[in-house]
């Protein structure tokens, strides 16, 4: 299944299947205007996973960081529910911190669920380790976020 699966940076005539993953993930975090100024933008880094799924190229993931200073902001990382638990945020993180790091950044953070289990694990793969805490951060759930830190190596 695998052998299939393309990684290849986001444009324009992605949007639409997009918008549609962001609101599966993430109940519509980002609108069309808000993909297509990242898209635009010299300090984001946009990449999609896509899988032909009856001879249609779909898209199954995304990931995006911004270039902040010397850090990359990691944004969005994304997983078609229906293709989670197969390696895909392993390739798409490990896709995402290779670009940092070709930019010289010099590291790497994000912020994430507190009871997302599945995205720390992975996280935590990576070396990333809790550095703080935004109260109530999503506003739908009242969650607190977990604000994650790593060095990249050069």
């Amino acid at each position: 299944m695998l052998q299939t699966i393309k990684l290849k940076p986001l444009t324009e005539n992605y949007l639409e299947e997009v918008i549609e993953l962001d609101n599966l993930c993430f109940g519509g975090l980002w609108s069309l205007d808000g993909y297509k100024r990242e898209i635009n933008s010299p300090n984001s880094e946009l990449l999609i996973l896509t899988q032909k799924i009856k001879e249609q190229e779909k898209i199954i993931g995304l990931g995006c960081f911004w270039a902040i200073l010397e850090e990359a902001h990691l944004t969005i990382l994304a997983i078609h529910p229906d293709f989670q638990g197969q390696g895909l945020g392993k390739l798409l993180l490990s896709n995402l911190l290779e670009l940092a790091q070709k930019r010289g950044l010099e590291r790497a953070t994000l912020e994430v669920g507190e009871n997302n289990e599945k995205a720390l694990n992975l996280y935590q793969k990576f070396g990333f380790k809790i550095a703080g805490r935004r109260k109530k951060y999503y506003q739908a759930t009242g969650e607190d976020a977990l604000i994650l830190w790593k060095k990249l190596s050069s």
